[in-house]
């Protein structure tokens, strides 16, 4: 199985007679049904998705013991878990489109969305932004939003600086990843596919194997029903 489903290397670590990891640009629990679609279209407040339900794409992740927003003991063990435990690990930044972020579209009519999260956003990284409407960076817990109009390559080279040698997640959406892998910058993916299909809406792909010349590729089928897509180099 690839180093996406055994755990991240820390910074600075090595295994022996191995030279030190680089850091890496990584796309992790990215989901998508059985027919590539990972976000509808319709965007708004109300709706982060579109018209796509995303429960089924990701009550996996809700259900293991490792979900952060778990309330109550219990969960499942097993691949899912790990998956979900491993999220954090040595992330230092990450990156996303601005309709993850936000779904307004357009300049700013003012500055006072500061994302779906809540005040304490689960990324407890500096986050950036890729917007042609910029605004000034803003903190909530130990979360910083900054609003970049860069390519893909300057991006991840700003990004990388404040990652301070960690690796850096990109976090989405469907186009802003698309456009990375286009750029030949994406170092590792896991994908999870429901067992659903959606039928309209943003497409990552026709079939995993449309990455295939890109990567090396595993699946593994959980006994959740998803099934993990890892791609490396």
């Amino acid at each position: 199985m690839p180093s996406t489903a055994k755990g991240s290397t820390t910074k600075g670590s090595t295994t022996p007679g191995r030279a030190p990891q680089p850091p890496r640009l990584k796309v992790q629990n990215f989901f998508v049904s059985r027919d590539g679609v990972a976000a509808g279209e319709d965007q708004s407040l109300e709706r982060p998705f579109g018209h796509v339900d995303p429960g089924p794409l990701v009550a996996w992740a809700g259900a293991t013991a490792s979900w952060p927003n778990r309330t109550e003991p219990g969960g499942t063990r097993g691949l899912d878990d790990h998956i979900v435990r491993d999220f954090t690990h040595n992330i230092g930044a990450e990156i996303m489109g601005s309709h993850k972020f936000s779904p307004y579209r357009g300049p700013w009519e003012n500055e006072d969305w500061t994302g779906w999260w809540g005040d304490d956003p689960p990324f407890h990284t500096p986050v950036f932004v890729l917007t042609h409407h910029l605004r000034p960076s803003f903190s909530l817990g130990d979360t910083t939003f900054h609003f970049l109009d860069a390519s893909p390559p300057e991006a991840l080279r700003i990004a990388q600086q404040a990652a301070d040698g960690s690796d850096v997640r990109l976090g989405g959406g469907v186009t802003t990843v698309l456009e990375f892998i286009e750029a030949d910058l994406v170092d590792e993916l896991h994908i999870a596919v429901a067992p659903h299909d959606i039928g309209s809406g943003l497409r990552l792909w026709d079939s995993p194997a449309d990455l295939e010349d890109r990567y090396l590729h595993e699946s593994v089928l959980s006994p959740s029903g998803m099934e993990h897509h890892f791609f490396w180099r």
